[in-house]
């Protein structure tokens, strides 16, 4: 018999198979004979474990086995739980870059028994995001300002996977009416929330003014999902343990929210037309969120609600800048260079379901590591003053509205 590196790899000819109910056996192909017992150890072995998701067991037409991978469209007469076992997950862990995709980190885990939110998930880095889950299990719900386009988006991942749970929802974060009219429907379902990712935002926008009188891309990126977040509180606190990704920006680093005083200015957050440059205001609104995920991890983490912001990976070709033709040019000549969605995608899904992360919160991440954010960023004074501040807001927006209802 051939010497092999391995006292478990199989000598030349042979092969490893395994029968419907997991029992491995071995064909030699040169006597075309088959044994249950390893040719060089002797053992013999089961396959612990249920399929991994997305895979299915089959029979063909010959009555041999075949195991269908759904999520990658191939078929193999190989069990893949010889190689997707438990203890490879738990003994090997995989460190994750700024190179790794959202599938990757996903890979072999069963998200079936999770509820996902996220915002802004029909396009860009949403899209991949919440396709990412949906192709592992979990139910996920786009919440849209374009219904028409999530449910393009919902059909899409249904096609690559067709018993997908996705749906979509309409939720505008310019309107702070919308996002408690979402909540209520929400809510209306009855079902727990296990990961919500904060991923709507807008960019080089003009200077506009949204129903509630503010500054649309501090709205959009900041206090629509401050004030989604506070609705749907109690149903994170009761789905617990669970998490809440905010997706921000290394932009945070350019600019600051506070005045002479060192309280957080709302005439920064909200500027009037004359003093509004649209990056300045996104890079405002990015510093909101590590500011917002820091405060909300505080307050929520006592009820097993864990927050962390994220950075997505520096050159990502988007739809986001689309409101500035310059942007848009630039990222177009760069785009040979720029990472794909899928791994914009895969800091968000680490932070959610990475289990070294569990409880873990009040953190950044760039590229699947944490990094240390601007020092403004990691001030508890400014997060407490944002928080107020968005809490009179809505406030003050809830009153507007019942005053437009009269």
């Amino acid at each position: 018999m051939d010497d092999t590196d391995s006292e478990d790899e199989l000598p030349p000819g042979w092969e490893e198979r395994s029968t419907k109910d997991g029992w491995v056996y071995y064909a030699n192909h040169d006597e075309m004979r088959t044994q249950w017992e390893h040719p060089k150890t002797g053992k013999k072995k089961r396959c612990a474990g249920d399929l991994p998701y997305g895979w299915e067991q089959n029979t063909n037409e010959h009555g041999q086995i075949v195991y269908v991978d759904h999520i990658n469209k191939r078929s193999t007469y190989f069990d893949p739980r010889q190689v997707f076992t438990v203890e490879d997950v738990m003994v090997k862990p995989k460190r994750y870059d700024g190179n790794s995709a959202a599938l990757e980190i996903l890979q072999g885990r069963d998200l079936s028994d999770k509820v996902v939110l996220i915002t802004g998930g029909n396009s860009g880095i949403g899209f991949e995001t919440a396709r990412s889950f949906a192709l592992h299990g979990a139910h996920v719900i786009l919440a849209c300002r374009n219904l028409s386009r999530a449910n393009k988006a919902v059909s899409s991942i249904q096609e690559d996977w067709q018993k997908a749970r996705v749906e979509a929802m309409m939720c505008d974060l310019a309107s702070l009416r919308s996002v408690r009219e979402f909540a209520d429907s929400f809510k209306a379902k009855k079902l727990p929330l296990h990961i919500l990712v904060c991923n709507a935002a807008v960019c080089t926008q003009p200077w506009s003014l949204t129903e509630d009188g503010l500054e649309s891309t501090f709205q959009v990126c900041h206090l629509g999902h401050f004030l989604l977040v506070q609705c749907l509180q109690e149903v994170l606190c009761r789905s617990a343990p669970a998490r809440v990704v905010v997706v921000s920006s290394e932009s945070h680093r350019f600019t600051d929210l506070l005045d002479s005083c060192g309280k957080v200015d709302l005439a920064r957050l909200s500027p009037p037309r004359k003093e509004y440059w649209s990056m300045l205001a996104y890079n405002r609104a990015k510093l909101c969120n590590i500011l917002f995920s820091n405060e909300l991890h505080r307050r929520l983490s006592p009820h097993g609600v864990s927050s962390n912001a994220v950075h997505p990976g520096n050159m990502m070709y988007t739809a986001i800048h689309r409101s500035w033709w310059l942007m848009t040019f630039l990222f177009t000549l760069a785009r040979p260079f720029t990472k794909s969605l899928q791994q914009g995608a895969a800091t968000s899904v680490y932070c959610a379901v990475a289990p070294e992360l569990e409880g873990l919160g009040g953190m950044y991440f760039n590229n699947c590591f944490r990094c240390e954010p601007s020092a403004q960023a990691q001030d508890p004074d400014a997060a407490a003053g944002l928080w107020e501040l968005s809490e009179r807001l809505v406030a003050q927006g809830e009153t507007m509205g019942q005053i437009r209802a009269i």
